[in-house]
């Protein structure tokens, strides 16, 4: 194994860029059409257009990696995590092309990255396991049969994948229908298949997760354990490990579940299992994610053990490096830095990185996937960086933590640093015990960073960047900025004309993923006329204003934040 192509972008990609270079591996990148001047592609040895500028049609493209990797001569692929990490399809492609894939064998990741399987599995190993179904469900009617069966409220999650794609709590009977349908939209999206299940969902439980490391051969280590409660949308925002004030007994029996499950198949690499923890002390177990997980590095910080370089060696056939699950040392704190706007909801904020400033010192890991005068793309996820410390204990890593996250600054897009600094300040995250859930962001938090006056951006954008690929190799071009060039998007946006009241604006950059009444409809101010779609996820666009509709994108077309998505004009 000496060539790895990496099937991933962002932050992980440049992760295991940075590995393979380390490892002496020759790191291989492929890139959508608008990530061609990113991070990872100018680090990488090497680098090939996908041709796509989708998920669909570039990163979750099977046939064209393959053929890519084939082009490039690679060995191995590595499919970071999100996108084909758990496809059990993409897996078993690589391996008939001949190549490695650094993850779970295919059989594997049907098994535990079908959460339905998963569930049966989990069961058989005598697992803690909430009430819900062990099946996909057939439609929407059948998920509200379901859930006045088990009771409220619920859980509606996509069968494959992770990272909270395709998951819709539902405390509402009349709200299930709905969020089956946005369900298996979402985890069609992200993972390309459309499954769902439906389980009863624990009250203001906490995320606690094991991570775990299989050889193949039927050895599985338990590595660690992680806090991952705070999330928005129920993607994580927070991650910290060990999981703290969680009692030996119910750290042991967890620890234990995740290993037995994943002994049971003789797992194969990196992988987590994932328990939602009550505070009536009841443990359920939730999912195995077949892959790397986002906040792998807090395990790293606690137990020096480098789970990319695991990763290798298990993918050449050397085995772990160690059998025994390690003392942790200390407390690591993982913030990730997205581009969102948390006073706005936590609405994707897609555009122009003008300037970064990172935090350093002591204990400080900033793992990155954008530098200034990058761009954070609508169609891909929001992550910018992850800020990562360490410490002896707990109160003195929120201390650093405070420190790190008053150094760092993110200039021309919104992003979740007014959110950070209210967390590390709150008493229920900084106090002698953890007082978080799985809800605490929008039922504690949300109130007090929507009633903050929102900061004006600063941009500055002084020069374009305009890559070529030669034979994989990334040659950069540039012009100052202003300084028009055919067909390379170099012409200055159009200018926004005067203030027009009948304008609907969408809140985000993306596209137009429904419109949910007709054109030439009457309208109510408040009422939800369409549905957004960015960094797969979605959010709704209100009128603003009761009249008639008169629509100027149509659905699956391009919308802007501050653009008119349509015009609601007076009644006559």
């Amino acid at each position: 194994m000496k060539r790895i192509l990496i099937a991933n972008r962002g932050e992980i990609a440049v992760r295991l860029i940075r590995t393979c270079l380390d490892s002496g591996f020759t790191p291989i990148a492929v890139y959508a059409d608008q990530d061609a001047g990113s991070m990872h592609v100018r680090l990488a040895d090497e680098a090939y257009g996908l041709d796509g500028n989708t998920p669909a049609t570039s990163y979750l493209d099977i046939d064209t990696i393959i053929n890519v990797a084939k082009r490039a001569k690679a060995d191995a692929i590595h499919p970071g995590y999100g996108f084909l990490s758990e496809n059990a399809a993409f897996a078993r492609a690589v391996e008939e092309a001949g190549m490695i894939f650094i993850g779970p064998t295919p059989e594997q990741i049907e098994q535990l990255g079908d959460k339905v399987t998963a569930r049966a599995l989990a069961a058989s190993v005598g697992a803690p396991l909430a009430p819900g179904i062990d099946r996909p469900l057939n439609n929407a009617e059948e998920a509200v049969a379901i859930a006045h069966e088990i009771g409220l409220p619920v859980a509606i999650k996509a069968s494959f994948g992770g990272g909270g794609r395709g998951l819709k709590i539902v405390h509402n009977i009349d709200d299930v229908a709905d969020a089956f349908d946005a369900a298996t939209h979402e985890a069609d999206i992200a993972f390309g298949r459309s499954e769902v299940f439906i389980e009863k969902f624990l009250e203001r439980p906490r995320h606690v997760e094991v991570q775990i490391i299989g050889d193949g051969e039927g050895n599985v280590l338990v590595v660690g354990d992680r806090d991952c409660s705070l999330q928005r949308r129920n993607q994580k925002l927070v991650e910290e490990a060990p999981a703290p004030n969680v009692p030996d007994d119910v750290r042991a029996k967890i620890h234990q579940a995740a290993h037995d499950i994943c002994s049971a198949v003789k797992y194969r690499n990196a992988g987590t299992v994932e328990f939602l923890y009550a505070q009536d002390g009841t443990v359920a177990f939730l999912e195995v994610n077949t892959r790397l997980q986002v906040e792998h590095p807090i395990t790293e910080e606690i137990t020096g053990m480098d789970l990319v370089m695991e990763q290798f060696r298990v993918a050449q056939g050397l085995g772990l490096s160690r059998l025994d699950t390690p003392k942790p040392t200390g407390h690591a704190i993982e913030f990730r830095v997205n581009a969102e706007d948390p006073g706005r909801g936590f609405l994707p904020s897609p555009g122009h990185i003008s300037r970064i400033r990172q935090p350093g010192g002591p204990c400080v890991r900033w793992e990155n996937g954008v530098q200034a005068g990058d761009d954070v793309q609508a169609a891909f996820d929001s992550m910018v960086a992850k800020l990562i410390v360490w410490a002896d204990t707990r109160e003195e890593a929120v201390a650093r933590a405070a420190r790190a996250i008053k150094e760092t600054s993110v200039d021309g897009i919104a992003t979740v640093l007014p959110f950070m600094r209210e967390v590390i300040k709150h008493d229920d995250f900084i106090g002698d015990e953890l007082k978080v859930d799985t809800g605490w962001i929008e039922r504690e938090l949300m109130p007090i960073l929507e009633s903050q006056p929102r900061a004006k951006l600063r941009r500055r954008v002084d020069f374009q960047r305009f890559p070529i690929e030669v034979d994989g190799k990334i040659l950069m071009f540039g012009l100052p900025d202003g300084v028009a060039l055919f067909g390379a998007g170099g012409a200055a946006a159009a200018q926004k004309p005067a203030e027009d009241q009948t304008e609907l604006e969408s809140p985000i950059t993306g596209t137009l993923y429904r419109r949910l009444v007709e054109d030439n409809s009457v309208v109510e101010a408040g009422v939800t006329v369409g549905i957004g779609e960015t960094m797969k996820m979605e959010t709704n666009i209100i009128a603003h204003r009761s009249g008639v509709i008169h629509w100027e994108v149509q659905e699956g077309g391009a919308i802007t934040a501050g653009r008119p998505v349509a015009r609601i004009v007076p009644q006559r």
